[in-house]
């Protein structure tokens, strides 16, 4: 995979294929629209310019529903349970979409093929290569793919510039506290509701039977059709640091290690982790992720930077998680992409595909070490992050006293440590010939259920 795809000085992409109305409207369809989608509904129908006229579920009662609503405030909508029928729409110029993680990538793809522009939800994709392919699909197709993390646009600058009297930035400090309670555990196959249509909600999902209470939200607890908390909320800090430092592209290596402490329930990804990141040439970068209670035991270290010659804080940016100012972020984000749909000029973007791709790899690459990882003793745990410098070492200190101060007996818990992976940032792949390695390898993509298959050819 080459990283070469990058944004042109002022690229101009094709115009719209439709012949727009004489009020020059741009008309959008939503994909996806129960939980995140719902906003996206809502934040569109509130832009001058911009009509609704087509909707995306394949739960036909929240279909039904919103059909009724338009319908209630003079709304003509056009509703399918199949984004393959919507596209087929020549009239339709654009769509937003936040289904689950797994539908990401292919429905961004068959939307390019289709001559749609597309904004997609954080995450974009839900493994590293087809994100790689939706930047891919953008470029050939010319069209506007915008990234869905509404902060993008108000990150804090180039630390490299801004913390020029302090030395080199060493060591940089990010952390995500969001409490998250048990989903509860089952002991046998649940029942999908009968409004759903399974089939296309599992799309690229390989066909299994719902082991868990709730079929929606919690997907996200679920490697199959999620990326964790990682992918849901860290995506926000994880973003904030990469677009600080400057990076435009993959860090050298990554660790990652934690666990699902505290529960017995059925999801699968950690409630508390760690990732290292190192750059090269760049600093290391500690994320911690909390879904315990944060209030219980030390504190994070939280947007902090250690250069050469002192420390600095790195403010946080209008519209980040819990940030009042979010509504007002996500509606200017939408503005935003629809701007780009109109001057058909990739760098009206805030947020092109290719800043969503390069910062959800983070997500990527530290699920993968974490998922390949092996259980370990706290003792162990340490040994292994010294790599990592004291900074290091500390901060798993206090990852274990906020564990303990949550009711967690370290002595009894075993933490999943992940070994550290060396990344060839132009294939976008990890190196060695290590059996691990090719485990790490075989999580960077999918097996795809036919026929919801992203193709090597975009």
């Amino acid at each position: 995979m080459s990283t070469s795809l990058a944004i042109g000085g002022g690229l101009a992409l094709a115009p719209h294929t439709r012949a727009q109305g004489a009020n020059d409207d741009i008309r959008v369809a939503v994909v996806g629209f129960r939980g995140q989608g719902a906003l996206h509904l809502r934040l569109l129908r509130e832009l001058p310019g911009v009509r609704v006229v087509a909707l995306c579920d394949v739960d036909q009662s929240v279909l039904d529903r919103e059909r009724s609503r338009s319908a209630e405030k003079g709304q003509k909508v056009a509703t399918y349970t199949d984004v393959r029928k919507l596209l087929e729409d020549k009239s339709i110029d654009a769509i937003t979409t936040a289904t689950p993680d797994h539908w990401h990538a292919l429905i961004t793809i068959w939307a390019c093929q289709a001559g749609k522009d597309v904004y997609v939800e954080k995450p974009i994709s839900h493994n590293l290569w087809e994100g790689r392919k939706m930047v891919e699909a953008a470029r050939k197709y010319n069209r506007i793919v915008q990234y869905g993390n509404h902060n993008h646009g108000h990150h804090t600058g180039d630390l490299r510039l801004e913390h020029e009297q302090f030395g080199k930035i060493q060591v940089v400090w990010s952390a995500l506290n969001r409490k998250r309670d048990s989903i509860g555990k089952v002991s046998g196959p649940q029942p999908i509701p009968s409004s759903v249509n399974y089939d296309l909600w599992l799309g690229p999902a390989q066909q299994a039977p719902l082991m868990r209470k709730q079929l929606h939200y919690d997907w996200h607890w679920d490697w199959s059709t999620g990326t964790g908390e990682l992918g849901n909320n860290g995506i926000y800090p994880l973003n904030e640091v990469r677009l600080a430092l400057g990076q435009n592209k993959l860090p050298r290596r990554v660790m990652s290690l934690g666990g699902r402490f505290r529960f017995d329930d059925d999801g699968q990804t950690p409630n508390s982790q760690l990732a290292l990141f190192q750059y090269d040439p760049g600093p290391l970068v500690i994320f911690e992720l909390r879904n315990l209670p944060s209030e219980q035991g030390p504190k994070t270290i939280d947007r902090k930077i250690k250069c050469e010659r002192g420390e600095s804080a790195l403010p946080k940016p209008a519209g980040s998680p819990g940030d009042t100012g979010g509504f007002t972020a996500h509606k200017g984000h939408l503005h935003n992409f629809i701007t780009a749909v109109r001057t058909r000029n990739v760098r009206d973007q805030r947020a092109d595909i290719l800043e969503g791709h390069l910062s959800t790899a983070l997500v990527h690459m530290a699920n993968a070490s974490y998922r390949v990882g092996a259980s370990h003793s706290a003792d162990e745990v340490r040994e292994a992050i010294q790599d990592g410098g004291h900074e290091a070492i500390e901060t798993f200190g206090r990852f274990q006293e906020h564990l303990s101060a949550n009711g967690v007996d370290l002595s009894q818990s075993q933490f999943t440590l992940g070994p550290w992976l060396e990344m060839d940032a132009q294939r976008e792949e990890f190196v060695g010939s290590s059996p691990v390695v090719s485990q790490a390898n075989q999580l960077l993509r999918r097996d795809y259920r036919k026929p919801f298959v992203v193709p090597e050819q975009v």
